[in-house]
């Protein structure tokens, strides 16, 4: 069982004398739908607050005991039970009044969880939803948000960052490339645009001494928390720069260039590319790590998280490239237009991969 798999409540609408089967079973999936929505944001209340923590180890507990155990408030601890109870995540004993996280679903809720935790995703619901307003604006009067717009969201993209990519780099990641991790134990000049809190930088920098790495992003906020981790770390062997990828200058400077899930939030991801294939050595590797979608939108139908995919574009990955007067290009750009893309840049190589640790995410190893 799946923790999405237990959000299965299904309300039933009163039947109407005029609705029609199809109007009756819509109804009910838009009551289950809204239903799912605060959920979502219950659960992003319960992974910051640390209560899936305090309750993975299955033990029935009151909400006195789990806000005396959470150190949190108990009214708010009995309320937010309240809803995961209701959602189907946590389960409650009628008798005796207390609640259990059933191991099932702890699985996948909390930073011990034992498959894999899903719940830090769900923080990005509540981030969105701070710039809806200036959402619609743009929906009215065209133009986009920029990234400052935006409480938590690089801390929110440092997190799935940990996840995705950090922890997955020396097993899974990098192995793509035949003969890159060998490269980099012996010493190569590494960057990574679009960096970033810079946590793949520090961690590629931390793993290979002999290699020298450069990290590049648009926002100051973040390129200052990179340099704060490096120095904290002791890296004499990456630095950060502040930089607009698309005015990026040199030839021939890096043997390996990676973007992690940032050259569809570009103002012009063509320009990036060819700045990047300019920048890569002609024995280079180019590292991409894009949203796993395909381009025509009826091809999306059956993807699992395409509605996610299409939701947090069009609030922030688009929406922040238009700000910047650029194309607006969207995470959902799919895997045709990014192989196109990235052949129009000059890369003849191209192989696309897709990792079981990361299911929302494909990957790109590109040569010349």
């Amino acid at each position: 069982m799946t923790m999405c798999n237990s959000l299965t409540l299904t309300p039933e609408v009163p039947a109407q004398p005029d609705m029609t089967p199809a109007q009756q079973a819509f109804s009910e999936e838009l009551l289950q739908t809204i239903n799912h929505a605060a959920a979502a944001l219950m659960i992003s209340v319960g992974y910051r607050t640390g209560l899936f923590d305090a309750m993975q180890d299955g033990r029935a507990v009151t909400s006195e005991e789990l806000a005396a155990k959470a150190g949190l408030d108990e009214r708010y601890v009995r309320e937010w039970l309240g809803a995961m109870t209701t959602a189907r995540i946590v389960r409650v004993d009628p008798s005796s009044g207390r609640f259990t996280l059933p191991a099932d679903h702890g699985a996948f809720l909390g930073n011990d969880a034992a498959i894999a935790n899903m719940a830090g995703m769900f923080q990005f619901i509540a981030v969105l939803g701070g710039v809806e307003d200036r959402i619609v604006d743009c929906f009215r009067n065209g133009g986009g948000v920029s990234y400052e717009a935006y409480d938590r969201f690089h801390e929110c993209m440092a997190e799935e960052s940990d996840g995705t990519i950090v922890a997955a780099l020396e097993d899974a990641i990098l192995p793509l490339a035949p003969g890159l991790v060998e490269r980099l134990d012996a010493g190569i000049d590494v960057a990574d645009i679009g960096c970033g809190a810079g946590r793949a930088l520090n961690r590629m920098a931390a793993l290979y001494p002999n290699s020298r790495f450069t990290g590049f992003d648009l926002c100051e906020e973040t390129v200052v928390r990179a340099l704060a981790e490096a120095e904290a770390l002791g890296l004499d062997n990456v630095h950060f720069e502040k930089k607009d990828a698309t005015l990026l200058e040199g030839s021939g400077l890096f043997d390996l260039i990676c973007t992690f899930d940032a050259v569809h939030d570009q103002a012009h991801p063509a320009t990036v590319l060819s700045h990047i294939r300019r920048l890569l050595r002609d024995d280079g590797v180019y590292l991409v790590q894009e949203i796993d979608a395909q381009t025509a939108v009826a091809d999306n139908l059956d993807n699992p998280l395409g509605t996610f995919t299409y939701t947090i574009s069009c609030m922030h990955c688009m929406t922040v490239s238009l700000a910047q007067g650029g194309v607006g290009l969207g995470a959902a750009w799919g895997e045709q237009l990014a192989i196109a893309m990235l052949k129009d840049a000059g890369f003849g190589n191209i192989e696309t991969h897709r990792l079981p640790h990361d299911i929302m995410s494909m990957y790109f190893v590109c040569r010349p």
